[in-house]
This record gives C-alpha cells, sequence and structure tokens, in this order.
C-alpha cells in the first residue's frame, strides 16, 4: 500500500468510526499517524505518494489507526502534544494540553512582566502542573527573571514533567510531587498559577471526545466542580508574597462563582478573563 492509499483509507475509515465527533479531522490525523511512523514530513508524503509501505511501517499503522478509531486521543497515541511552540510528551496519566490554557500563560505573562517593572526577579507557583505545559510555557518567556515551581500529587506525572524539562533544556524551571501547598513549607510566591479540576461530575460532556480517556482527577471535583478552587483560593495567601496573584483557569459558567469564592475570602483586585471563544475562562485576585 502506498503512502496516498492509505491516507485515502485511514481518512475513510475515521470518517466512518468517529462520525459523531464534532472535533474529528479524519484526513489531519491520518496525516498525523502517517508522519510519526514514516518519519517524515507532510510535505514529503504529498511530494512522494506513491512511496510504498513496508511490512513494519503497515504494522505500526494498523495499530495505531485502531486506537484512533476507538476514539483515544491523537495525543495519547503520538505521545506528544504541542503547547506554547513547546513539543511536550503527555501520557495517559496526565491531561492533554489544550489552547485555552495557553490564555491563562497569557494574561500571567502580562502581569509578571508589569511586576517585573519594579523587581528582579520572580517566583512562581503551578500547581497541578501535570506535563509541565503552563509552568514550563513561563520559564522559557521569562528566562532568568523567574524561577518556577511545577507540582502536581502523582509522581508519574512529576517524573513525565521533568522529562519534558530536560528535553526542552529549561533550567529556571523545576517539579516536585505535592497535593497542592502539602510539601510547600514555608514557601511564598509572586505568582501562583493553576488549572485545576473543574468539572462537575454530572457533566454530560464527559462523555464526549477526549475527555473520556483523560484521568477524571484531573477533571472532575465535587460541589459542581468547585470544590477545588475554593480549597486553592482559601490556602493560597499563606503562600504569597505581599500584593501577589493568583490565576485560575475554570469553566465557561462558573466565573461569578469563583468571584464570589474570591471575595468571601477578602481577595483584592479580582478580574475575568476570556478565553480564545470570548468565554469567561480566568479569573485573577490579588493579596
Amino acid at each position: 500500500m502506498t503512502y496516498s492509499d492509505w491516507l485515502t483509507y485511514a481518512t475513510q475509515l475515521l470518517t466512518e468510526k468517529l462520525s459523531q465527533d464534532p472535533y474529528l479531522n479524519a484526513k489531519l490525523d491520518a496525516n498525523l499517524l502517517l508522519q510519526a511512523v514514516t518519519k517524515r514530513s507532510r510535505s514529503a508524503i504529498f511530494a512522494f505518494g506513491e512511496t510504498e509501505l513496508n511490512e513494519t511501517e503497515q504494522n505500526q499503522l494498523n495499530q495505531m489507526l485502531e486506537r484512533r478509531t476507538k476514539g483515544e486521543p491523537m495525543a495519547y497515541i503520538l505521545g506528544e502534544k504541542e503547547f506554547w511552540s513547546l513539543p511536550l510528551k503527555v501520557s495517559s496519566d496526565t491531561l492533554i494540553p489544550r489552547p485555552d490554557t495557553e490564555r491563562l500563560v497569557e494574561v500571567a505573562l502580562d502581569w509578571a512582566n508589569k511586576r517585573l517593572e519594579n523587581q528582579e526577579s520572580l517566583q512562581i507557583l503551578d500547581l497541578g502542573t501535570g506535563t509541565g505545559a503552563i509552568a514550563l510555557a513561563l520559564a522559557s518567556e521569562l528566562k532568568q527573571k523567574a524561577q518556577v515551581l511545577g507540582v502536581d500529587f502523582k509522581p508519574e506525572v512529576v517524573v513525565l514533567a521533568e522529562s519534558n524539562r530536560q528535553t526542552l533544556q529549561i533550567e529556571n524551571a523545576r517539579f516536585q510531587q505535592s497535593d497542592w501547598f502539602s510539601t510547600l513549607v514555608n514557601q511564598q510566591f509572586d505568582l501562583i498559577v493553576s488549572n485545576p479540576p473543574y468539572i462537575d461530575e454530572e457533566d454530560e460532556n464527559l462523555q464526549i471526545g477526549d475527555v473520556r480517556f483523560e484521568p477524571l482527577t484531573a477533571l472532575v471535583a465535587d460541589n459542581h466542580g468547585l470544590s477545588d478552587l475554593q480549597k486553592i483560593i482559601e490556602n493560597a495567601p499563606l503562600y504569597l508574597k505581599p500584593n501577589g496573584a493568583l490565576f485560575l483557569e475554570h469553566g465557561w459558567q462558573q466565573a461569578l462563582d469563583v468571584q464570589h469564592i474570591f471575595h468571601q475570602n477578602q481577595w483584592q483586585a479580582v478580574e475575568t478573563f476570556k478565553d480564545y471563544a470570548n468565554l469567561d475562562r480566568i479569573t485573577k485576585a490579588e493579596k
């Protein structure tokens, strides 16, 4: 079978099997699988479409295609996902980094750069770091003007984040195991960021698309998705320096609830930012 033949076959099969997935791009998925196995660029595959697949390549593609037809996310099949132009290894123990979370990085960077006009360096904490996406994005942008710590309660996730740091050679970030603030004794930060679990366990969207394969511990929270957000808001002041800030990603319908929790806990300068779809997605407050 040639590259061209396989692309046609895979695109058709994915279209049939995943017809209920509103986010499916069957042609792109087929191309990405073929690129991963053949180690060729998309343009090379197009230019040399008559190239025959060997038996090993065919077997690898069949296995990956079978996983994809069952709905498994491309990021888990390929073992990688780009975030903030950084190629990150992912695993089934972590959330798949999403474009909306890049908005969290943007608004946090804006705050950080303004703060750096009046001080030489920043200490930053990323709670529930997962792949290390947020921590590494901030560290890569701020370079030696910031030291970034990412924490996660799963040891295997911390290992993955550290592997991403080493691969990207980002020296001003580090990772350690911690259940939220539990191991951060006597430490304080200028800025805390987090994309915590915030989905209600009854949310019907948990049965759709990629989230069916992602770890529930990274997605779902009690109290209609608000319990982890509330826990962070209540405890963060102990770990923030004076005039420090907390930025939280949350569900698009949770902004008013999150603002209310901030106000209940005497936070100042509460402000909500919209994501790329113009939905309320990130709320910030200052100590």
